[in-house]
């Protein structure tokens, strides 16, 4: 965490004492010289740390006292004065203030308050932190299913939340993959420290790289202070790798590296530093095939997937599909202090029907959409998308098995070549736009592209 301080006083050799002083310490540190100053760094920064006068040329500090605590209350605060007074002190623990410190004070003494002050505000952020995230539990609500598949999962959840072990979850997107990470998290013996994530395809290499292990100071243009990673962030907890297929070759190696020596160097160090976390990551690929394209790296695959857990498609587990939509109407109708809405029996029919390509999330914002939109009590097939009612109900014809038999992985191949191709004339050539109608990764769908032959362009 980089530690913040402003200091707040008229005296500008002090000010400049004490900046170098906490500059020293590892603080971010900045100054205002008036109340007026001080009050425009608190409206636009958050601090962990506040020292301020008590009599300023423009101002009380006592009252900056007070509008401190009203915009940052979790902030500790530390009152100077070169005037003594027992009712000031008395005041200013009043208002909140951490302590009090007379002038001329000892450096000493003040190095040692200040940390402990920081650690109290620390320890109030990882409170809340862990209040937040707690009551973010109780919403694993949203991973509702009562379909043999989602009991499955549920089953193995809890089973592999009392292991150490590192875990790989299958599914499509919107399928609820870090829900079901966080659920592992809270369940096992590691609920009390930090649930981190990342989308490892959301980032440049270079910036992945220093968000997962951190940087020195000076190690890139921009990098002014050091700064920990997630792995050191996550520290006695869970770090989430989203959608790890996409990683580049350079940081698999990297992050094969870190879980195998069970330690990182910051971008730009020479230093090994040990890290304690527990690693779930998720794809929405097969990478068995993109270690055959020689896209993935195989010794990392079995390093992440020592406990698999896949997650079905909302198409494979039509019977949670009413579930999901009581739920989101509840949740939906509630957000927005209407009654809550009922929905039509063919509404009802049209998202039983639905190919649900976006999975839960797709279903979340039409329900959504429906609910916000809808102005009467009941939710009817007029309030529902274009696709979900104009005949594209997206149901799987009945395919009769010939007598003789069939190639099954021919026939499959023959029908997503089929697929691209319709995808690719409908996306006007674009792969990216192709991708997002089949519901597949970018990367997936130009290696199959090449695998059938069909044509088109990035972008």
């Amino acid at each position: 965490m980089t530690r913040r301080v402003l200091i707040v006083d008229d005296e500008t050799s002090l000010l400049e004492f004490l900046s170098l002083l906490f500059e020293e310490e590892g603080y971010t540190v900045d100054t205002a010289s008036s109340v007026e100053e001080a009050r425009a760094s608190i409206s636009t920064v958050d601090h962990h740390l506040i020292l301020c006068d008590i009599m300023m040329p423009d101002g009380n500090g006592l009252d900056l006292l007070r509008e401190i605590k009203q915009e940052q209350p979790h902030t500790a605060v530390i009152m100077m004065t070169a005037y003594t007074s027992t009712k000031s002190a008395i005041e200013a623990m009043r208002l909140g203030a951490y302590d009090y410190i007379s002038k001329p004070f000892d450096v000493e003494e003040l190095k040692v308050l200040a940390e402990k002050a920081f650690e109290k505000t620390e320890l109030e952020e990882q409170n809340l932190y862990l209040r937040r995230e707690l009551e973010g539990k109780y919403a694993f609500s949203n991973i509702i299913g009562s379909s043999r598949k989602m009991q499955d999962v549920f089953g193995l959840v809890d089973r592999v939340a009392r292991t150490a072990s590192t875990v790989l979850i299958h599914g499509e997107s919107g399928t609820g993959k870090e829900l079901i990470a966080r659920a592992i998290h809270f369940a096992s013996s590691r609920a009390k420290a930090k649930f981190l994530s990342i989308n490892c395809g959301a980032l440049p290499e270079n910036l992945l790289e220093s968000e997962l292990f951190g940087h020195v100071k000076g190690a890139f243009t921009g990098a002014v202070r050091e700064k920990k990673g997630l792995f050191q962030e996550a520290d006695g907890g869970t770090l989430f790798l989203d959608e790890i297929g996409e990683m580049t070759p350079t940081m698999q190696v990297k992050l094969l590296r870190a879980l195998q020596e069970k330690t990182v160097r910051r971008v730009g160090g020479n230093v090994e530093e040990p890290i304690d976390v527990r690693i779930i990551a998720a794809t929405n690929q097969q990478l068995e095939e993109r270690i055959a394209s020689g896209d993935f790296r195989e010794d990392l695959y079995y390093r992440i997937n020592v406990i698999p857990i896949h997650l079905p498609p909302l198409r494979q587990r039509r019977e949670d599909i009413p579930l999901l939509v009581e739920h989101f109407l509840s949740q939906f109708s509630e957000q927005l202090g209407d009654e809550r809405k009922r929905i039509s029996v063919d509404a009802m029919k049209a998202l039983e029907s639905y190919t649900w390509p976006g999975n839960v999330r797709e279903l979340e914002n039409v329900i959504e959409r429906s609910v916000a939109l809808s102005t009467e009590d009941t939710i009817t097939t007029r309030d529902l998308p274009p696709q979900l009612t104009e005949g594209r109900t997206g149901e799987s014809e009945v395919i009769a098995l010939p007598e003789k038999g069939l190639d099954l992985e021919a026939y499959l191949e023959e029908i997503r070549a089929d697929l691209m191709a319709q995808a690719l004339d409908r996306a006007g050539g674009v792969q990216t736009r192709a991708a997002e109608l089949l519901g597949m990764s970018f990367r997936s769908f130009r290696y199959y592209a090449k695998k059938v032959g069909v044509t088109g362009h990035e972008d």
